[in-house]
């Protein structure tokens, strides 16, 4: 299935890094019960980023249950290596995979690599990478991810640099490949970066940080009417 027919013209997508991992299941219940239909799940090796996150043995753990619910599990792989993760994801039930353009010498041969497992891509670039300069190599893919915080760590404060970043990107790559936006999104500024041209907006603290997941997932969709 591609990209296009999983997506409604905007998604707020949970970042499951956010998540209270002892009441995963019962939280993931509570979100597609909301209307929630992306997930957002970061993985990192603990060299391209600091942190050692989720991996395909969580993912696998999880993925039915997104799966029954008419979901899809977007995953984030914030690694050195990223083809070397694409066929562990598949298998596990990821959906789709974004890797950083930072990370490797060929973006094109790299989602080509993806597609041969039957999984939709993304290129994700860094605050000091230029939109230009990605969007210029990323005709192929399915979606274009401009982290609007270094990536790594949930809960840092947005970069307000990333407005501009996100109209420059919008306007370099073709209309049909959607903006993805990860890191400090939140009800103050998620309309302001839709309005930059993002359709994709990823939150982690501004859901996993209220009691009420439902009504926070709400809350921001509302944002975006």
């Amino acid at each position: 299935m591609a990209w296009q027919d999983w997506i409604r013209t905007i998604e707020v997508e949970p970042s499951l890094y956010g998540a209270d991992f002892a009441h995963l299941g019962t939280q993931l219940e509570q979100l597609l019960g909301a209307g929630c239909r992306v997930f957002h799940f970061d993985v990192g090796d603990g060299h391209f980023v600091e942190p050692v996150t989720m991996g395909p043995i969580v993912l696998k753990s999880i993925s039915s249950l997104i799966h029954r619910g008419d979901g899809v599990i977007d995953v984030h792989l914030m690694v050195e290596n990223p083809a070397k993760y694409f066929e562990p994801v598949a298998a596990a039930g990821g959906d789709s995979v974004t890797f950083h353009y930072e990370a490797v010498d060929d973006v094109g041969a790299t989602i080509r690599a993806a597609r041969e497992h039957g999984l939709q891509v993304g290129v994700a670039f860094n605050p000091e990478s230029e939109p230009e300069d990605v969007a210029a190599v990323s005709g192929e893919a399915d979606l274009v991810l401009c982290m609007a915080i270094h990536p790594g760590y949930s809960g840092q404060q947005f970069i307000e640099s990333t407005y501009d970043r996100v109209r420059r990107l919008r306007l370099a790559l073709a209309n049909t490949i959607p903006v993805q936006v990860d890191g400090g999104v939140g009800d103050e500024n998620i309309g302001r970066i839709h309005d930059c041209g993002a359709t994709l907006l990823v939150a982690a603290t501004a859901i996993f940080g209220h009691e009420d997941l439902a009504g926070a997932y709400r809350r921001l969709v509302r944002s975006l009417a």
